[in-house]
C-alpha cells in the first residue's frame, strides 16, 4: 500500500509539472501589449457616390394603396455618399498606413482616424489587387507611432496572437486567439498562403493587424469564413508576403512580380506513378506561353518543376508565390523532372506585370460573386466577352452566370445578359451593385432600373420589383 501511495504521488507531481509547463505561454494579460499597439492602428472611413430614387411627394401612401405603385415610380435619380468601413495600421512616422486592396478599391474619399479622434485625409500610394493589399499616404506632417513586421516564417500553430481593429465601426477593438493553421488556400486571390487564426475577425476589421505576442505584425487581416460574422475562422496575409508588395508599392507605386510564362497544375498519384516519382511533389507544367521566359529556357509542356531558385515545390500552389516574389531579370536554376530524369534549366525571369498573362489576368477574372439581394451571381466582363459578344470596346459591367429560381429577375433577365448600369449609375464591380441594391430596399420604391445587354447582345432598359 505504501509503494502505491509513493507511485501515485509521483504520478500527480509528474502531471503538475506537465500542466505548468505547457501553461506556461499563456499570457495572464494582453493589456501592456494592447496599450502599445492602440496608437498604430487606424480606422478607415471610404465614401463612394451612388444614385438613388427619392420621393417626390411630401407624404407616404399607406402600405397597399392603389395609389403607392402609381406614383412610387416617379422618384428623382438623386446622388448621396455612401460609406464603408475598414482597419489599417502605420508603419512609418510619416504616416504611411497599410491596408486591404479592397477597402479603399473605387473610394472617392479615404478618412483615416488615428487613436481614435484625429482625422486625416489619405491618398493611394499604391494598391495590388492580385494580392489585395493597398499602402496609403496620411496628408499630414504630423509624426506618429509605427509597428514593425514580425518573420511570419516563425509563427507556428497554436502560438497566441492578437488582432486589432474596426469592426462594425467600434474602434479600436482588441481581440486575441491562436494561430490554427498555415498556408492556407480560400479561393480569394491568386497568391494564397493565409495564416488561420480563431482570434474574432468580423466585418470592418479587413485591413488591420495580426500581432504575435512580441506586438510585431505577422499577418493583415483579411477574410472570414461565414457571412453573419465572426464563427473562429479567419484568415491573414503573412508579413512576410505582404512586405514584399508594400515595399515594391512604397518605391514603384505599383508591383514588379517575377514571371515564368507556364499554365501548372498538381502532380496527382497517378501522375507520380506513371512519371517514376518516388511521391507526387512539384508543379506539372500544362503548357507554356510563347516567347515567355520559360520556353525561352527550354522547358516544356509535361515537365515536372521540382525546385525554383534552390526552394524545393512540394505542391504546385507554392511555386507561383515563389515566383512572385522574386526579382524582375534575375537569372535562376530550375529544376524540372523529364523523361524520368532531373535535369536544370536556366531561366531570367519576366515581369508578370507587363506580360500577356496579366493582361489575361486581369481582364479575365475568374472569381464569381453572388448579389444576395437579387440571389444571382455575376462575375466581371473581360476583353474576350467583348469581342465575342461584338460590345463596345469600353464595355464595362457584370456578367450574370446564375440566376436562381426564386430570384426577382427569374422572369426578366436571362443568364448571360450584362448588366451595364443600375439606377443610372455605371455598374463596375459586384461590390457597387450590392450597394445600390442596398440602397433601393432601404427606399419604398423598391423598383430597380437596369440597363443590360442581353443574351442576343441587345441593349435594353428592365425594371424590377425587388423583393
Amino acid at each position: 500500500m505504501k509503494k502505491l501511495k509513493i507511485y501515485l504521488l509521483s504520478v500527480l507531481i509528474i502531471l503538475s509539472f506537465n500542466i505548468q509547463s505547457f501553461s506556461k505561454g499563456v499570457p495572464e494579460s494582453f493589456a501592456d501589449l494592447a496599450e502599445k499597439l492602440m496608437p498604430s492602428v487606424v480606422n478607415i472611413s471610404t465614401t463612394q457616390t451612388v444614385v438613388t430614387n427619392s420621393n417626390p411627394f411630401p407624404f407616404q401612401f399607406p402600405p397597399g394603396s392603389p395609389f403607392e405603385d402609381m406614383f412610387k415610380e416617379f422618384g428623382t435619380p438623386q446622388e448621396r455618399k455612401s460609406a464603408a468601413l475598414g482597419s489599417g495600421f502605420i508603419i512609418d512616422e510619416k504616416g504611411i498606413v497599410v491596408t486591404n486592396n479592397h477597402v479603399i478599391q473605387d473610394a472617392e474619399d479615404i478618412i483615416v482616424r488615428v487613436n481614435g479622434d484625429k482625422e486625416f485625409k489619405a491618398t493611394v500610394i499604391g494598391a495590388d489587387p492580385l494580392s489585395d493589399i493597398a499602402v496609403l499616404q496620411l496628408d499630414t506632417k504630423e509624426k506618429f507611432t509605427p509597428v514593425k513586421f514580425g518573420d511570419s516564417d516563425k509563427a507556428r500553430i497554436g502560438d497566441w496572437v492578437i488582432a486589432i481593429g474596426n469592426p462594425f465601426g467600434l474602434g479600436g477593438t482588441v481581440t486575441s486567439g491562436i494561430i490554427s493553421a498555415r498556408n492556407r488556400s480560400i479561393g480569394l486571390s491568386r497568391y494564397e498562403d493565409y495564416i488561420q487564426t480563431d482570434a474574432s475577425i468580423n466585418s470592418g476589421n479587413s485591413g488591420g493587424p495580426l500581432f504575435d505576442m512580441e506586438g510585431d505584425v505577422i499577418g493583415i487581416n483579411t477574410a472570414i469564413l461565414g457571412r453573419n460574422g465572426s464563427i473562429g475562422i479567419g484568415f491573414s496575409i503573412p508579413s512576410n508576403s505582404a512586405k514584399i508588395v508594400i515595399d515594391q508599392l512604397i518605391e514603384f507605386g505599383e508591383t514588379k512580380r517575377g514571371w515564368l510564362g507556364v499554365r501548372i497544375q498538381d502532380v496527382t498519384k497517378e501522375i507520380a506513378e506513371i512519371e517514376k516519382l518516388d511521391e507526387p511533389i512539384g508543379a506539372l507544367v500544362a503548357s507554356v506561353a510563347e516567347g515567355s521566359p520559360s520556353d525561352k529556357a527550354g522547358i516544356k509542356a509535361g515537365d515536372i518543376i521540382l525546385e525554383f531558385n534552390n526552394e524545393k515545390i512540394k505542391v504546385m500552389k507554392e511555386l507561383p508565390i515563389i515566383v512572385a516574389r522574386t526579382e524582375v531579370g534575375k537569372k535562376v536554376n530550375v529544376k524540372i523532372w523529364r523523361n524520368k530524369r532531373e535535369i536544370v534549366k536556366i531561366v531570367t525571369l519576366g515581369r508578370l506585370e507587363t506580360s500577356e498573362d496579366f493582361k489575361v489576368t486581369e481582364k479575365t477574372p475568374s472569381t464569381e460573386n453572388r448579389i444576395d439581394d437579387l440571389k444571382i451571381v455575376v462575375r466581371k466582363i473581360n476583353n474576350e466577352d467583348i469581342k465575342e459578344r461584338n460590345l463596345p470596346n469600353q464595355t464595362k459591367g457584370l456578367v450574370i452566370t446564375q440566376i436562381e429560381n426564386d430570384s426577382p429577375l427569374i422572369n426578366s433577365i436571362e443568364v448571360n445578359s450584362v448588366i451595364i448600369e443600375a439606377q443610372k449609375k455605371k455598374i463596375v464591380s459586384s461590390k457597387q451593385l450590392n450597394q445600390i441594391v442596398k440602397q433601393v430596399l432601404n427606399t419604398n420604391q423598391k423598383t430597380i432600373l437596369l440597363v443590360i445587354y442581353n443574351s442576343q447582345n441587345q441593349r435594353r432598359y428592365i425594371g424590377v420589383k425587388l423583393k
